[in-house]
């Protein structure tokens, strides 16, 4: 279902993603597009796209992941453009690459073929994993999961780089997988090296439908691989499962000055949605520190934002339909 918006509205948002008055906090951008994405049209689509002009490479980056989930074809153009532009972070073109992979259109291979060896790892790893979704959804299992999507509410809706292991693919784990030796099968996939990066997402996804404290350690095993980008994924898992049994090792990433960049800002953001009190210096550190990268500081202040959300009454995160009527500068 597509949401609706006035063209007023439409105009207002787009004002305060494109920051055109030049005093819009970064946490209400991020507002604004997820507001936008929930909208799911082709002008939110242009609305967002037009936001790949800005300087900051997260909020280009989350351009990228919104457009994915919108599963909009007429962000492919686009999305094409980023990650062909090897001069962008390559965070933002990594981004771009899964983006096309979560709308899966058979159109894009081609493109993900010519970067599948880019001088960048997280580029040609986002590259390999978004082929093998594209080759997955389009197989007779992908078919049938598409089904369950289509018929069934799951606790994830968001269009992940990979599906589960095939046995949950229901979304529901049954009373066997919160086993420890399920869980253990499911470490040793998600740990082996030797697997295709896709097929250990696979595991990634699983545990994550687990969620147990136990499923939680597995993944966080994880955060000793030698992938910035199958760390990143982990974080944004523990975003998705918002377990504070996961809080410690998030701590460990944000606070680790020799982590990837990439994997610092998921860590941030997992910790502000989770939430819990003790987060909330570490954040503020973080974001005020002068020697931290702009990614991580930024990511910090949308967490701090995320954090007084989730404690708070405000009804939902995405609130710029209700915030609309609020008068937004347009620039001259």
């Amino acid at each position: 279902m597509v949401a609706e918006a006035s063209s007023d509205t439409l105009k207002t948002l787009e004002a305060s993603l494109l920051n055109t008055s030049g005093t819009v906090p970064l946490h209400n951008r991020f507002r604004a597009l997820f507001t936008l994405k929930s909208l799911k049209s082709d002008d939110a689509v242009q609305i967002i796209s037009r936001g790949f002009e800005d300087d900051s490479a997260l909020l280009k980056h989350e351009l990228a992941y919104c457009l994915g989930q919108m599963k909009n074809t007429s962000a492919l153009p686009v999305l094409e453009s980023v990650l062909s532009n090897e001069s962008e972070d390559p965070m933002v073109r990594h981004e771009a690459a899964e983006a096309m992979g979560a709308i899966s259109s058979t159109t894009s291979i081609a493109v993900l073929k010519k970067y599948i060896n880019d001088p960048e790892r997280s580029v040609r790893e986002t590259c390999e994993i978004a082929l093998d979704k594209i080759q997955w959804d389009n197989s007779e299992e992908g078919q049938k999961f598409r089904k369950i999507l289509e018929s069934e509410d799951r606790s994830y809706t968001s269009i992940d780089p990979a599906p589960p292991s095939s046995r949950l693919l229901t979304g529901k784990p049954a009373p066997e997988d919160f086993s420890e030796t399920t869980i253990s099968q499911l470490r040793s996939s998600l740990l082996d090296n030797k697997l295709p990066l896709f097929e250990r997402y696979r595991a990634m996804f699983a545990l994550r439908d687990i969620g147990t404290p136990a499923a939680v350690d597995a993944l966080s095993a994880g955060f000793s691989d030698d992938s910035a980008l199958f760390k990143h994924e982990i974080a944004f898992v523990f975003g998705q499962l918002l377990s504070a049994h996961s809080v410690p090792s998030l701590l460990v990433v944000l606070q680790n000055t020799n982590e990837s960049d990439m994997v610092r800002h998921e860590a941030a953001e997992a910790l502000g949605g989770i939430a819990t009190p003790e987060v909330l210096p570490h954040l503020k550190e973080w974001m005020n520190r002068e020697d931290a990268p702009r990614v991580v500081r930024e990511s910090c202040q949308v967490a701090i934002d995320m954090w007084e959300y989730e404690n708070s009454d405000q009804f939902q995160y995405a609130d710029g339909l209700e915030l609309s009527s609020a008068p937004v500068p347009l620039a001259a």
